[in-house]
């Protein structure tokens, strides 16, 4: 719900602040004051194309700001935060800027964004209904959620099925179509696996197989190197000739300290440790001794493993760096041949998903739109009697549900849906094309509502349609402009009592200028204008009793202290009292 709208130089308004509340609102004034500002300065909040011509003279920049109470407005405070704005204590500013060069700013929540993002979270808070405005029930989309919402939580249900099913076939269908489109490409995949998978069970490698064979190539490239080092080594430690070697001068270095360990216990200590070294050097020469028997040079081997080798290479080049690699790509390319070869029972098993998601599909397409013409019917009556007491008696609403008949398909995915004996044109939203038609006099042929009205007229039959929707709309905010023109008498009361009507299920703001529809009013705002010459100024105030008499008279004979005038006044607020939304 909107509680404020502050204007800035906008138009003839050089500074105001308008207080809202729930209820009905009605603004007047003379004429050239700058009601329909009101409303321009909505459109920009709304997103609306901005005009610099706009912009009050002398001023370089018009700004307009708007607070919205969040409380019951579902996702809003989401869609503000998501955009970067704070709400706080459930309370949000939407602001534009227009300067007077045509350049425009929008800001939620204090957060600068751009004009497109205030417009996709502001326009699901207020429908306004003027001659100059696209309104919201034209379009198709928003006719037939309208009629949706009008048939209540059994067509919300069969919409919700409806809905899912259809997401289910386009799954369905769109899987099925990229299976049968690429099965030409699925086989040459499954022939590739099968001729990679067959080169490497051939080869039948092992984990790792590919680092120990190298290994042992390299061993046995150099096994007489290797050899004669290790015997050398083994000398060295411990000669078989009698020559000087490392056991020989560690156990003469040992027994030199033993001789002496009884004058120095450190003489001693040091022995132990050559002791140590003694049998580890004793150890290290048998293992020495042990690999230099054990290394042969065998030109058999060697050429078996550089085979093997080179059978192992040609696998790594085509599939991985390594064979544990190889080993990898193999297990994944099984897997993935397995998926392939079900290609014909996967196309199968997609046909007959297909054809169980196209008959229920249809059951449930017919059953809405049995629905949807049931609603329709019930809306249309509904919206003609409201017309009636809009001074417009002879006016007449149908709502037509179509349906697009096609040929029958010749097979494959998508196409037309068959209901019943019928095959359609079908949407996410069902099959049927929902149009509000008007006959705005006898005789006068159906036309859709934008065609069959003239601006005066189409404002009431909105009004009409938003008295008739009052209890399922998602609208918190309604403002008509012009609602009453042409309207006179009692057709203007019956104006006046719609809107209070609109207004105990959703907040109203009226542009009016007729006393009828004011005296209706919870909260009544004239917009003043005075001139000192050179400059032009409005401002909006909110009436108390007194004056809200005052400016009826003012409206009913144009004068402010005439009895009459007056008594026709207090007359009119007396017989709509019980009729204003809040009492």
């Amino acid at each position: 719900m909107l509680e404020e709208i502050r204007i800035a130089s906008l138009g003839v308004i050089d500074s105001s602040t308008l207080e809202l509340g729930p209820g009905l609102t009605v603004i007047t004034g003379e004429t050239g004051a700058g009601k329909t500002m009101i409303v321009t300065a909505l459109g920009l909040l709304l997103g609306g194309r901005s005009d610099s011509g706009a912009v009050r003279s002398g001023a370089r920049t018009a700004r307009v700001e708007g607070v919205v109470l969040t409380t019951d407005l579902d996702g809003f405070a989401q869609a503000v935060e998501e955009a970067g704005g704070e709400v706080e204590d459930n309370r949000v500013v939407l602001a534009r800027n227009v300067t007077a060069e045509g350049r425009s700013r929008a800001f939620v929540g204090g957060a600068s964004v751009p004009v497109s993002t205030l417009a996709g979270i502001a326009e699901p808070l207020v429908a306004v209904h003027g001659q100059s405005d696209q309104h919201r029930l034209l379009q198709p989309r928003a006719q037939r959620d309208a009629l949706d919402r009008f048939g209540g939580p059994p067509t919300a249900e069969l919409v919700a099925t409806y809905s899912r099913l259809h997401g289910e076939l386009s799954s369905t269908e769109a899987e099925l179509d990229e299976v049968v489109a690429t099965a030409r490409d699925r086989a040459r995949e499954a022939d590739l696996l099968r001729f990679g998978l067959g080169e490497i069970e051939a080869v039948a490698p092992e984990a790792g197989e590919d680092v120990d064979l190298a290994a042992e190539e390299t061993r046995l490239g150099h096994s007489d190197t290797l050899r004669g080092a290790a015997e050398l080594a083994r000398e060295a430690l411990s000669s078989d000739q009698d020559e000087a070697d490392a056991l020989a001068a560690t156990s003469t270095a040992r027994t030199l300290l033993e001789g002496v360990r009884e004058h120095d216990t450190e003489a001693g200590e040091l022995a132990d440790r050559l002791a140590e070294v003694t049998y580890l050097l004793s150890d290290v020469a048998a293992d020495v001794a042990s690999y230099a028997s054990r290394i042969e040079t065998d030109p058999a081997r060697l050429a078996a493993v550089s085979q093997r080798r080179a059978e192992l290479t040609a696998l790594t080049r085509k599939y991985g760096d390594t064979i544990d690699e190889v080993l990898a790509w193999a297990e994944q390319a099984s897997g993935r041949l397995l998926d392939l070869d079900g290609t014909d029972e996967r196309i199968e098993l997609l046909r007959a998903e297909q054809e169980r998601l196209r008959t229920e599909l249809g059951a449930a397409a017919a059953a809405l739109s049995t629905a949807r013409h049931a609603a329709a019917g019930r809306l249309a009556a509904e919206v003609t009697e409201e017309l009636a007491l809009l001074a417009m008696p002879d006016a007449r609403i149908e709502i037509e549900v179509r349906q697009t008949q096609l040929e029958a398909p010749a097979g494959g995915s998508g196409g037309p849906l068959r209901v019943g004996d019928r095959w359609l044109r079908h949407t996410r939203s069902g099959v049927d094309d929902i149009e509000f038609l008007l006959a705005a006099n006898t005789g006068s042929e159906l036309r859709p509502l934008h065609k069959g009205a003239s601006g005066g007229e189409l404002s009431r039959v909105m009004l009409a349609l938003e008295v008739a929707l009052a209890g399922t709309s998602p609208v918190p905010t309604f403002v008509f402009d012009e609602v009453d023109a042409g309207v006179g008498g009692t057709a203007a009361v019956e104006v006046g009592r719609r809107l209070a009507q609109l207004a105990r299920n959703a907040q109203v703001l009226v542009v009016t200028h007729l006393p009828q529809v004011a005296a209706y009013a919870d909260r009544h705002v004239v917009v003043e204008k005075s001139s000192d010459g050179s400059v032009t100024s409005s401002g909006l105030t909110v009436l108390d009793a007194a004056q809200r008499e005052s400016e009826l008279s003012r409206m009913l004979a144009g004068l402010t202290d005439s009895d009459t005038a007056l008594a026709h006044a207090r007359e009119l607020l007396t017989i709509a009292q019980p009729a204003r939304a809040l009492g």
